[in-house]
């Protein structure tokens, strides 16, 4: 398998990742310093209150911009990392590129194409009356969902609007009726992890079966080399 990936972006991101903590830390800390001091001085009133108060939620803010940004770009292994290993051993005739299309990560091959959408999530997923819940994973896993803005969201929305932005794309570089179906896979890192998804409408699998599903879907043929090869001309 070939991996393509923007290490630009990545470099870039993981750096705002780190300053962005930094900045929200100071914001949150330098307020409650002054805030604690008025209260062991006995000062019923605090100078410039609103602005310190203010600061703080400006920080809070950050730090969850800072945590949502370092999970997917400077925690190691990556999001892009689990995959490429999970992937591992395909044939060559599969294409990962991460970060350089308008979904962050697209696999495109024999199996044709695809949306992958990695969560690091533990715990129990489940999808039932069409809706999607996380529950157990301990107590990091229910700090993360309310700071690290690490709820499951609506996987399916999310994955409709990157699904019409690569359709999109593509339409600009090559005829509607050869673009193949673009399919999406909802791929869990996490080990600690149980699945209650037979029902979703986006397949959802453990990392470990990622690449024989791939290998299952290839046996399909459900695109041709030519039709392969045009994408890749494409993306690349």
């Amino acid at each position: 398998m070939k991996i393509i990936k923007n290490e630009k972006l990545i470099k870039r991101n993981a750096t705002i990742s780190n300053w962005a903590n930094i900045l929200g830390m100071i914001l949150v800390f330098v307020p409650s310093y002054f805030f604690l001091q008025a209260i062991l001085q006995g000062q019923e009133t605090v100078d410039n209150a609103p602005l310190l108060a203010g600061a703080s939620i400006i920080g809070i803010i950050v730090v969850q911009i800072g945590a949502y940004m370092g999970i997917r770009y400077g925690r190691s292994p990556r999001p892009d990392e689990k995959l490429d290993a999970g992937l591992k051993g395909l044939q060559n005739e599969f294409v990962m590129y991460h970060y350089l299309t308008p979904v962050p990560h697209l696999l495109i091959g024999p199996a044709g194409i695809w949306v992958l959408k990695p969560y690091h999530q533990r715990g129990q997923v489940t999808f039932q009356k069409n809706r999607w819940r996380i529950s157990g994973g301990g107590f990091m896993q229910a700090y993360m969902r309310v700071f690290g803005q690490e709820g499951l969201g609506r996987p399916d929305i999310e994955i409709e609007s990157e699904t019409h932005s690569l359709r999109k794309y593509l339409r600009k570089h090559m005829d509607e009726s050869d673009i193949p179906e673009i399919e999406a896979l909802m791929v869990f890192t996490d080990e600690n992890i149980a699945l209650d998804t037979e029902d979703a409408p986006v397949p959802a699998i453990k990392l470990k079966q990622v690449k024989e599903f791939m290998r299952q879907k290839a046996k399909e043929k459900k695109i041709s080399t030519e039709r392969l090869n045009q994408l890749k001309s494409v993306l690349e």
